[in-house]
């Protein structure tokens, strides 16, 4: 049975290569050829596990399920419009770690009282906050990834300094992994929520009024 994770991921790609994500991506700053690949490269990359630690705590990094999603994270960063987006966009990958970790603390996740899978649980908890904290696509996308991985790094170092034996797989499960699932989610939330906000104003956000007007400037100037 084809994992969840890469199903997600095809859809995507599916919607990217038919140009009805292109809306979405040029929000971003993507070109439909830059998402495809990105894409691809999760989807190559989970097959590969590169070993950080070995002995009583054994720690490795997936590659398309933390090392991709990071970099489109920082290409991402690279894209914003000023330094405030840039602010903010650090501001919520920590309250998305905040919140992961507080979570991972006090909630029970024993297979027998679990109600949810924590893959899943994560996920959504990531999408969530990472929208609230970042409101625009780009924001929301790296808060929902690079929070995971703070989160990650967080629990690896918990586990050095108390000396206990674990096993830290960052992105450890590949394409579906909580990295992977959060930025997703979190992208799907600003696009419905900011779609429905530019309904209910009767015009695009103010990133994308900016955009327009840039546009407009330029052609004015070109007269």
């Amino acid at each position: 049975m084809m994992p969840t994770g890469m199903i997600l991921l095809l859809i995507v790609a599916a919607l990217v290569y038919f140009g009805v994500a292109h809306r979405i991506l040029d929000r971003m700053r993507l070109t439909d050829a830059q998402a495809l690949v990105f894409i691809g490269l999760m989807i190559a990359g989970s097959f590969i596990d590169i070993p950080i630690m070995r002995g009583e705590i054994e720690t490795s990094i997936n590659v398309g399920g933390a090392l991709i999603p990071l970099a489109l994270a920082i290409y991402l960063f690279s894209k914003s419009d000023s330094s405030a987006e840039k602010i903010r966009s650090v501001v919520a990958s920590l309250v998305t770690a905040a919140a992961i970790f507080a979570v991972s603390i006090f909630m029970n996740f024993e297979p027998a009282n679990a109600i949810i899978d924590p893959i899943w649980l994560f996920g959504l908890i990531g999408g969530v906050v990472g929208y609230l904290s970042g409101r625009s696509r780009r924001a929301a996308f790296i808060a929902g990834t690079v929070g995971i991985i703070i989160n990650d790094v967080v629990n690896l170092i918990r586990a050095v300094s108390m000396k206990m034996p674990a096993t830290v797989a960052i992105g450890g499960a590949g394409i579906f992994d909580t990295i992977v699932l959060s930025g997703l989610i979190a992208v799907a939330l600003a696009e419905l929520v900011g779609e429905t906000r530019e309904r209910i104003q009767g015009g695009p956000e103010n990133e994308d009024r900016t955009e327009m007007d840039l546009v407009q400037f330029n052609e004015e100037g070109d007269d």
